[in-house]
């Protein structure tokens, strides 16, 4: 039997073959090549759900919209609320808390919140060096431990190190190269922790700016690995377009006036061109604007708030910028057929107000002038290296169009993504969006099928947890993937599950909301009051999944172990709270 029978004849068990799925779907492509397919991820930092072109947005993303336009789009892709249990549950295929980042980088001395990434898991790099890939990555890592001499290390006036070891670094956990930041947060234009394989280093240049310098070296890996002797995995995460909102002047300029128009009538722009494309259903209604917002005409001081939202305009562009730069790459090296390549954000947009005293927020440059820090200070603008302001409720309330809160969160907009797939060996017909569910631990299932890898039971001693993710292959192929169970969050007490089309959510501290995400996804008609037995059904799925995989309610965590490294008080750098 010839693969196109085979493929008619089996083409309903693919979810469960997914070796069998492989074969179908990319032998043309490993005939081409005689090898398995190269796969880039690139992910973007703290990046709403409406924030593309191709999902509603006004601002410029040609590159993504192509990538788009090539491939396949998801609208209905999931990460977790956070950056960091993100990244952990992207590299890893299991939910954070069981791969040991329940929360953030502080070691709380139980299995679900050590801070680093535990060796019962395997990364991404880790599986498909065993099956015979190369292994790179550029950008964020923050899955390890960082100590801080309260802000002399940020201001360069320390060179005290950051690290108590390095035994969670990417080079220690599967990566055969890697250039970029340890920690979660950094000025643009001279990066904290910014490292050089091992090897802490500083921006060099008059012109550094970060997001161009990852995609310069996000380039210069395809073009090492790009043809070679095996296929590669690179992994690159971008910080764009996470606070702080920098960018270089001209960039900024040619969106304030666009953002003068306000946040209701950019969001509402928003919503009607979201219809429009497909990415959201016409009978969902808009959120209404979050209630602790100023209705735009109301406000004495409209240009400080466009630049907020045109300095972040700007950051998105850079990053589209940049992977645009990527898909040159693959062109130039002929293996973009063959190259599966995924973008989404690691969560929704980011509502923060951030604070001088947050203990992750220099007070000084590095050459000694003084930063200017907050979002109160209305005559000093979002831009400049000097300057750290996010852009707060309003805009992030933009970035989430259509739905409900935000990073942090459980509800819409902290979890769901911007999706897009682009691989022309498999996704034949461009431009087509897809309803299928997927998770941010699907990642790592996919890349593992793709590859033929076979995921072990233990690893040198160490028992590794089975991965709680489902390939993506079959709906890149162009077929319907049942999710075979629900799908779970848990976030500083926020917690949600989704089966089907229900979807139970809470805030914490607060009880149990129930959504029909089908009819509402947008969850404006809580119906667990007409609906008990199934706010029993699946509060009782949660209690069941957070005992098997770690989680502790937040007020329960015991306080932060503490690693110290030598030349650090043991009092330096516990300022309040932060981001990242």
């Amino acid at each position: 039997m010839n693969l196109k029978a085979l493929s008619k004849t089996f083409g309903n068990l693919i979810p469960l073959l997914s070796l069998a799925g492989w074969l179908i779907f990319a032998t043309e492509s490993r005939a081409q090549t005689n090898q398995a397919p190269n796969i880039i991820v690139i992910l973007a930092d703290d990046m709403g759900f409406s924030d593309l072109g191709c999902f509603g947005s006004e601002i410029s993303t040609p590159n993504l919209d192509h990538m788009a336009a090539g491939g396949l789009r998801l609208n209905q892709f999931y990460t977790t609320p956070r950056c960091c249990p993100s990244r952990a549950a992207l590299l890893t295929g299991v939910y954070p808390q069981q791969a040991g980042i329940g929360n953030m980088m502080e070691d709380r001395g139980l299995p679900g919140y050590r801070g680093e990434l535990s060796t019962n898991c395997l990364t991404i790099a880790e599986e498909l060096r065993r099956a015979n890939y190369h292994t790179a990555m550029v950008g964020k890592w923050h899955e390890s431990h960082i100590h801080f001499d309260g802000k002399r290390q940020l201001n360069g006036e320390s060179e005290v190190p950051f690290w108590d070891n390095k035994n969670g670094w990417p080079m220690q956990r599967g990566f055969e190269e890697y250039f970029g930041t340890i920690h979660g947060v950094n000025s643009y234009y001279d990066p904290f922790s910014l490292v050089n394989g091992n090897a802490p280093i500083r921006a060099e240049g008059t012109n550094f700016y970060y997001t161009d310098v990852l995609t310069k070296h996000a380039v210069a890996e395809i073009e090492k690995l790009g043809g070679r002797d095996k296929p590669f995995f690179l992994y690159v995460a971008y910080t764009a377009p996470h606070w702080p909102l920098q960018a270089p002047e001209p960039d900024i300029a040619k969106y304030r006036e666009r953002y003068l128009a306000g946040w209701e009538t950019i969001r509402s722009n928003r919503y009607q061109k979201q219809i429009q494309l497909g990415v959201i259903d016409k009978s969902w209604p808009l959120s209404p604007r979050d209630s602790r917002v100023s209705a735009w005409n109301n406000l004495e001081d409209k240009k400080w708030e466009a630049n907020r939202m045109a300095t972040y305009a700007a950051m998105i562009e850079h990053l589209d910028t940049g992977v645009g730069k990527i898909f040159q790459a693959l062109q130039k090296k002929n293996i973009e057929t063959n190259t599966l390549v995924i973008f989404f954000s690691d969560n929704g947009g980011c509502a923060e107000v951030i604070q001088p005293a947050w203990y992750d927020i220099p007070s000084r440059t590095r050459d000694g002038r003084s930063v200017a820090v907050g979002n109160s200070d209305h005559t000093v603008f979002a831009g400049p290296d000097n300057v750290w302001q996010s852009y707060g409720i309003p805009w992030a309330n933009v970035s989430d169009t259509p739905f409900v809160l935000y990073k942090h969160f459980t509800h819409e907009g902290g979890i769901a993504s911007p999706f897009i797939a682009h691989w022309p060996a498999v996704i034949k017909t461009g431009g087509k969006i897809s309803s299928e569910i997927g998770h941010v631990t699907d990642i790592m299932a996919t890349a593992v099928d793709i590859a033929g890898a076979k995921h072990p039971a233990s690893l040198d001693g160490n028992a590794i947890l089975p991965l709680e993710g489902t390939s993506l292959l079959p709906i890149l192929a162009g077929k319907t993937r049942a999710h075979p169970s629900p799908i779970f969050w848990e976030h500083e007490g926020n917690r949600a599950v989704r089966l089907d089309k229900w979807k139970l959510v809470a805030n914490a501290g607060r009880t149990w909301e129930l959504y029909d995400v089908e009819a509402d996804r947008t969850e404006q008609k809580n119906l667990a009051a007409a609906t008990p037995d199934k706010v029993k059904e699946l509060s009782s799925l949660y209690d069941a999944w957070a005992k098997r995989c770690n989680v502790v309610p937040p007020d329960e965590l015991p306080r932060e172990k503490r690693i110290v490294p030598a030349g650090i008080s043991q009092a330096s750098g516990k300022n309040t709270q932060s981001d990242d």
